[in-house]
């Protein structure tokens, strides 16, 4: 019969009953409870063998990260990185047949998602600070931003001063809303500052002028501008903040996931595959209106690519 190391160490404890072995008993059970968490916490690579299938966050309007197609089928630059990277998983674990799951996700959830097991990797267009890496774990920089305000053309607004007191809107979950919060405070701009469950809704309410402006990472603002019926109609204002690295997201504490993810990408940028895949999505029509971001690789990120990386700075 199998006895665990809390009940050798209770039974032990229990027949000498002296306060030494009390507190033999107290560091035992602790070492039995710290043991059985951290075998709870099983690999990624192990649950995707087991549940013989992967599962993938994706989003729905991260144009051009991850989105829905005309067909409502998850597509963008995110989603075929990760096809390559489940490719490799089916390699790295023998199983061709290996099954992929699909899972939505926003701004707020996905965190969560990922720390709880639910999804295994989020392929979508995820911002990696130091508070996120406290919960969860990102690949190399797969692109760089800078949060900036989107406005109406015929606004007439030609910088963030003249947003004084004007309400603005950012997305839920999203980095923008600490930035919203700190330019205000920072600039003395008193803005009313909304929240939109997704980037759709909150560039809805900058359309139907709810809204003055929407401050979200440039990228993801070229997207949405570029799926209006006028982008046009919106434009830039000129000051940008920060600077941001995106990378795919997946659970910490797992090395020998990040190496799988990490060297897959690498190699993509290595063997120029990363650089099509951008000049796809970033610099040619995409689905489904058939819009054009013109939207070059920036030099930030072609660093990134030269020497793939998941530092900060």
């Amino acid at each position: 019969m199998r006895i665990s190391l809390r009940q050798a160490c209770g039974a032990f404890a229990e027949n000498t009953m002296t306060p030494a072995f009390r507190i033999a008993l107290a560091c035992c059970t602790f070492a039995a409870v710290t043991a059985v968490a951290t075998d709870a916490r099983a690999q990624t690579l192990d649950k995707i063998k087991e549940a013989k299938s992967i599962a993938i966050g994706y989003r729905e309007s991260s144009i051009p990260f991850s989105y829905l197609d005309g067909e409502q089928k998850p597509i963008g630059i995110s989603m075929d990185l990760c096809r390559v990277i489940v490719d490799r998983i089916r390699q790295k674990l023998s199983m061709p047949s290996l099954a992929v799951q699909y899972q939505p996700v926003n701004s707020s959830n996905r965190i969560p998602l990922i720390a709880n097991g639910t999804i295994d990797i989020e392929c979508g267009g995820t911002a990696n600070n130091a508070e996120r890496q406290r919960v969860v774990a990102f690949s190399v920089a797969t692109f760089v931003s800078q949060p900036r305000w989107l406005v109406k053309t015929s606004s007439g607004l030609k910088s963030a001063l003249d947003l004084k007191g004007k309400p603005v809107v950012v997305t839920q979950g999203s980095n923008a809303v600490g930035f919203a919060i700190r330019i205000s405070k920072e600039n003395n701009l008193d803005l009313n500052i909304q929240q939109a469950k997704d980037h759709a809704e909150s560039m809805m309410m900058l359309d139907t002028g709810r809204a003055a402006a929407f401050l979200e990472d440039d990228i993801l603002l070229a997207g949405e501008r570029a799926s209006m019926r006028s982008p046009d109609a919106f434009t830039f204002l000129p000051e940008g903040y920060e600077t941001i690295y995106y990378g795919l997201m997946f659970r910490k504490d797992d090395p020998a996931f990040k190496a799988i993810v990490d060297d897959t990408l690498a190699g993509l940028m290595k063997g120029g595959e990363f650089t099509a895949l951008y000049r796809k999505w970033f610099e040619s029509p995409i689905p489904p209106r058939g819009v054009n971001l013109q939207f070059p690789m920036t030099e930030l990120l072609k660093a990134r690519v030269a020497n793939p990386s998941d530092k900060l700075g």
